[in-house]
This record gives C-alpha cells, structure tokens and sequence, in this order.
C-alpha cells in the first residue's frame, strides 16, 4: 500500500495536456487504438465527437484513476515533482503496465537513478522509437528529477 496521498499539480496537468494535445473527434492512435479528447481511449468509437467540456471531465476522470494508482502503487515518499512525473507516465502508458514495470520497482526499492533511466525505455511504437514519446519521457524524466517539494498545495488540483 503506498504512502503517498498527493494530487496532481497544475504542472502536471500542464505536462499531460501539452503531449495529449485535444481532439474532439475520435481517432486511431499510432497503435491503432480509437481516442478522442485529451488522449482518452475507454469506449471510443469511430465517428464520436465531444464537446470541451467531455474532453475535460473525461481527462480529469483518467488522470484521478493514475493519480489514485501511483499513490496506491508507491512505497516510498514522492515529492510533487515525482508525483507529477509519475502521474502522466501512467496516463500514457496505462496503469497496468505502469504498476508491472520495472520503473515502479526501482522506485519502491529506492533506486532512482535507475528509476530515472527507465523512462526512455517507454519511447516506443511498434517496435520504433517515437520522436514524440522520446520527447514525452524525456520531459517526465526531467520532471521527476527537479526538486518541488510535498505540500506545494497551492499548485494540487484535487484529482483525488
């Protein structure tokens, strides 16, 4: 059981939206995988629209179900930072393979260089690297190596 009952920063939400971009008609991702809204994939259809407001509160809906997770998830204390970083790696890549990797390991285990070296392992699409996860992993690495503090509270948005 994890330790850690943080929310999600305006900087994270900040990191997530800048990667997932907005698309209010649905599309196959690089995957295959019909989306829509801020990278939204539970129940998508071809030929769906939704309006801004959905694409927000489907995208607050998803980033609450990895913020709960990663703080469920990690034995360890997480700075804000951390946190955020975290949190949008498991918005992109799905809360079960974040909750198998290797990179929740070395976190729990306290091995955060090697924890920090897994997330450009994540930069993959079909076998080939992708500029735009390299990017991604790139910043949360960035992101999970700066030094904001717990209880930076006036930056939380309450996800969870």
């Amino acid at each position: 059981m994890g330790v850690n009952d943080l929310s999600y920063s305006k900087n994270g939400l900040a990191l997530t939206e800048l990667f997932e971009g907005d698309v209010l008609t649905a599309y196959q991702d690089q995957h295959g995988i019909w989306t829509i809204g801020y990278g939204h994939t539970a129940g998508v259809h071809p030929g769906q629209t939704i309006t801004q407001e959905q694409a927000v509160a489907l995208l607050f809906s998803d980033i609450r179900a990895a913020a709960h997770c990663v703080n469920d998830a990690v034995t360890i204390k997480l700075t804000q930072s951390q946190f955020d970083a975290l949190v949008d790696f498991t918005y992109n890549v799905g809360i079960t393979n974040f909750l198998h990797s290797t990179l929740l390991r070395d976190i729990n285990a306290g091995r955060f260089p090697q924890a920090l070296a897994q997330f450009n392992l994540w930069d993959h699409c079909g076998g080939i690297i992708n500029a735009g996860l390299l990017r991604r992993r790139n910043a949360e690495a960035a992101e999970f190596s700066s030094d904001t503090r717990i209880g930076d509270v006036s930056a939380s948005i309450a996800f969870v």
